[in-house]
């Protein structure tokens, strides 16, 4: 992950993540948490290393004990500069020095650890090597909802986020479609989204026709054509947090068939939207938007979940979908996309970030969801 950390958390701020990320690991009978250079150590400390290599930088937090950031030497100096150091240790190792004892001397020797989901196997084996009576699990299975719930800052910068992305609908819908590439589109809506803000983009997804039935189409080289239904999802980070949404557009007239398929999905995802408020299940909103589609005979064609948790990340938990009985906490942020997907013909997304409130959901995405003509 890259991007700038948002110049708006104070060490304050990420002293109280990190004491409240002890605290849940606590609650969840853990010994502690360990969390490798990605998401989580941005968002608990506001530092990401100038690169990850086979070096290991771990932090480890513990209830009733000072975070401590083990960083090779060579890194210490960056870390030091990290918006959250004032509120950790730092311990560095030199090569040739084994990393593994250094971290050992801070765990319990037969504790059960967190760990991130994306730390290294080789740094996980050399934990268990050296602390064999240590047992780890994955955050996400651990602490799903570590970083679910955003404080009014984080809201801020989703919203800033979100306003940046549809900027760059309103530009797109406004450039030539027919007879351009969808790499060609593509590229413009990259363009855009670091035109209004975004520092790193994720995806810029343009499935044009038949392309339009796969809900990740990997964009090609094939030319958008009149009477083409076009599939557009983009979004990326803003000052660190993410933007994601998804708006259908026709080049030329669309056929009733067509505007009826996308007007099922309009419904769906306002269906799916009302259904977001606090206590509700995370498969609540999914049961919304879903049953209107399969109301109208179109269930199978709805081939993914409702949505997904959005922050740090573009894609993290909670997830809109069956079997999922989280409740909905006012803060927690989360896309809402039903999608409806005819194979060889066309495919329809409509697809907002909604925050929870303390009464229902507020979007962050505002452009206009009715079909829209593009040339």
């Amino acid at each position: 992950m890259t991007g700038a950390v948002p110049v708006s958390f104070t060490a304050d701020d990420y002293e109280a993540r990190m004491e409240r990320a002890a605290r849940q690991a606590a609650d969840a009978g853990l010994a502690g948490l360990l969390v490798a250079p990605g998401p989580d150590l941005v968002w608990l400390t506001g530092y990401t290393p100038t690169a990850v290599t086979e070096r290991l930088t771990l932090l480890v937090l513990a209830a009733g004990r000072d975070p401590v950031l083990v960083v090779p030497t060579l890194e210490a100096p960056d870390a030091e500069h990290a918006p959250g150091a004032s509120a950790l240790t730092l311990r560095d190792w030199t090569d040739g020095k084994d990393p593994y004892a250094a971290t050992a001397a801070l765990l319990d020797a037969d504790g059960r650890f967190g760990i991130s989901d994306n730390a290294w196997a080789m740094h996980l084996l050399g934990l268990q090597k050296t602390l064999p009576g240590t047992s780890y699990a994955s955050l996400t299975e651990t602490l799903p909802m570590l970083r679910a719930v955003k404080d009014a800052a984080e809201l801020e910068l989703l919203a800033a986020a979100g306003a940046a992305a549809d900027a760059a609908f309103e530009e797109i819908r406004q450039v030539a479609f027919a007879g351009r590439r969808e790499t060609d589109v593509a590229a413009d809506l990259a363009a855009l989204l670091c035109r209004f803000g975004h520092s790193q983009v994720d995806f810029t997804i343009v499935a044009s026709g038949p392309n339009g039935a796969n809900p990740h189409h990997e964009i090609g080289d094939r030319v958008i054509e009149r009477g083409d239904m076009v599939v557009l999802d983009f979004g990326g980070l803003k000052d660190g947090y993410g933007s994601d949404t998804s708006r259908t557009v026709h080049v030329g007239e669309p056929t009733d068939e067509e505007r009826r398929v996308h007007d099922l999905v309009r419904e769906a995802q306002e269906a799916g939207f009302r259904a977001v408020r606090p206590g509700a299940a995370c498969q609540d909103v999914d049961r919304a938007a879903r049953a209107v589609v399969a109301g109208a005979g179109y269930g199978e064609y709805f081939i993914h979940r409702t949505g997904h948790g959005i922050g740090v990340t573009t894609h993290e938990p909670p997830y809109m979908i069956e079997g999922e009985e989280q409740p909905l906490v006012p803060g927690m942020c989360f896309s809402v996309e039903p999608g409806v997907y005819l194979p060889g013909r066309f495919g329809v997304r409509i697809e907002d970030i909604v925050t929870v409130t303390e009464d229902g959901g507020r979007r962050l995405n505002n452009t206009a969801r009715e079909m829209v003509i593009v040339e």
